[in-house]
């Protein structure tokens, strides 16, 4: 069911006109595909979809959550979890004090890998977690910490390399057992993170496009990962400016290994291989 651009533009004024969500500069073809969906999905037409986002308002929260991605694992690419770990961490843990922004912390799975690793290193007591997102589903989903055992067999992988070996130094092995950071119950195909990682951040509903900085505090890691490369190049600057002006001098920006700062904006950060710190 294809929409064309005038389409397109008609959709966006009619979610402008109920709501605050602005999807004026989010990647056209992205936001084109999930547009489709979303009316395959509810047997609608344009002019039917945008009935239905004029008229009811439940709906419009619930193809908000359809239309943004929400995709995600445990310890998600090892080496950007070897340079967290080794890189960056490790010059955080002298401090007093840490704060840590999770940008689009979708089903939370990266917020329980930055935990592991920040308990494993003995920095968690003295960490502030904070993790948002825009779709209160997948919010809800992070703070209960479960999630399909089958779906998220093969990250197990992912924590052996993170959080048992050394890559700079593989004599090095680490006996940590699963048990210690989450249960698994094959027979209900069940992987659920213990208690005390689900306890300790704390989760905002939060618009990167329209919210600025809401917490009040400024950062020495801000993750957005895998999120910006559904903006368009002036939103995804838009962003960079928030992460600048919400970072500590020296503070570190950690993107997805297809996002990159570019132009002007990336005259505001040095590159430092996987990851970027505020000049």
């Amino acid at each position: 069911m294809a929409v064309s651009q005038p389409d397109i533009d008609r959709l966006i004024d009619a979610y402008l006109s109920v709501s605050t969500y602005n999807f004026k500069d989010y990647s056209i073809k992205s936001f084109m595909r999930r547009i489709e969906k979303l009316m395959m999905d509810n047997k609608l037409d344009v002019e039917g979809l945008i009935n239905k986002i004029t008229t009811d308002a439940i709906f419009v929260e619930q193809s908000v959550k359809d239309i943004t991605v929400n995709t995600t694992e445990l310890f998600r690419d090892p080496k950007i979890w070897h340079a967290i770990r080794y890189r960056i961490l490790e010059k955080l843990k002298d401090q007093r004090r840490i704060n840590i922004w999770h940008a689009g912390s979708s089903t939370g799975q990266e917020v329980y890998s930055m935990m592991i690793l920040l308990n494993e290193m003995g920095l968690l007591d003295k960490t502030n977690i904070f993790a948002s997102d825009i779709n209160t589903d997948v919010i809800d989903t992070a703070k209960k910490g479960e999630y399909i055992y089958r779906f998220n067999l093969d990250y197990l992988d992912n924590f052996n390399q993170v959080v048992r070996q050394n890559p700079y130094n593989f004599d090095e092995f680490k006996e940590v057992p699963y048990s210690k950071y989450f249960e698994i119950d094959k027979a209900k195909d069940i992987i659920k993170l213990n208690s005390f990682l689900r306890k300790k951040p704390v989760y905002f509903k939060h618009d990167l496009v329209n919210d600025g900085n809401i917490f009040n505090t400024k950062f020495d890691l801000i993750l957005c990962r895998n999120v910006l490369i559904y903006f368009n190049y002036e939103l995804q600057n838009n962003v960079f400016d928030l992460f600048h002006e919400s970072l500590f001098r020296k503070g570190t920006l950690v993107l997805g290994v297809h996002e990159s700062i570019l132009g002007t904006k990336a005259l505001k950060f040095n590159k430092k291989g996987l990851y970027y710190t505020k000049k």
